[in-house]
């Protein structure tokens, strides 16, 4: 498995960056193959420079070559043994010849790719929901921590958040799900009221309640515009709330 984390790559009358990470699971199905696209929210603050909300996205990737995983555990562990910068080397310039043309000129696009998510990366992601980070400091970690990080554009601010995507895509428990499937059909591109038994079909683990977390196994559920589950503690859970006794409403959760 390969992270790879974006941000910064679009402006307010441009596609966004889910957009963007959709392309690339698209674009680059022949080599390997885009498990999901996970998005996070990042600290929300005038000082911050943002489209609209200050959220970037991270993509998990498998080479093709290698065999379907039959284990539910989407993502590897922090640390540990991966191919490091060698075996990424051919993903970074596809995803830099994608991304580049992609991002209009007025964008700040930043790159980050890892086989591996260490240790010295944990904190990174967690300040980047909570406080001010510099660029400087973005470059410093990823260079200590053997990390492929790099601005493809503008005034290069997206490195920030592409760091912190790999991060926290890494930690199992941030974010909104964007895309699940195959680049060919993205199972969580429905609308509308769908039954639980669907909503499980489609590679949500778990639906439960947002309050108390209780599991919720019958019903039929609003998801609206798109199905968003989060990924919490190793699983993609569907948030409801009750409408009545047998309907839900999916919930929203960053």
């Amino acid at each position: 498995m390969i992270y790879v984390g974006i941000d910064d790559t679009d402006t307010l009358d441009d596609p966004g960056t889910n957009q963007l990470a959709r392309h690339l699971v698209r674009e680059l199905a022949g080599q390997y193959r885009g498990r999901m696209i996970v998005r996070h929210q990042l600290l929300e603050d005038p000082r911050v420079p943002c489209t609209k909300k200050n959220g970037c996205a991270s993509i998990l990737f498998e080479p093709v070559s290698a065999s379907d995983a039959t284990s539910k555990d989407l993502s590897p562990p922090l640390g540990g043994e991966g191919p490091g910068e060698g075996g990424t080397a051919t993903l970074i310039n596809a995803l830099r010849d994608l991304i580049i043309p992609w991002c209009p000129k007025a964008s700040d696009p930043g790159l980050c790719v890892a086989s591996q998510v260490p240790e010295s990366v944990i904190n990174w992601g967690l300040r980047c929901k909570r406080e001010l980070v510099t660029q400087a400091e973005a470059h410093n970690i990823a260079i200590d921590a053997g990390i492929h990080l790099e601005g493809l554009g503008g005034t290069e601010d997206g490195v920030i958040g592409a760091l912190a995507a790999i991060r926290l895509m890494a930690t199992k428990n941030d974010g909104r799900v964007v895309h699940f499937g195959s680049a060919a059909q993205d199972w969580y591109d429905v609308t509308g009221c769908l039954e639980i038994e669907d909503i499980l079909n489609r590679g949500v683990e778990v639906v439960r309640t947002i309050n108390s977390e209780e599991l919720v196994t019958r019903g039929t559920v609003d998801v609206g515009k798109r199905l968003r589950p989060n990924y919490r503690h190793g699983q993609v859970v569907l948030y409801v709330t009750p409408r009545d006794a047998a309907t839900w409403e999916a919930a929203r959760v960053t």
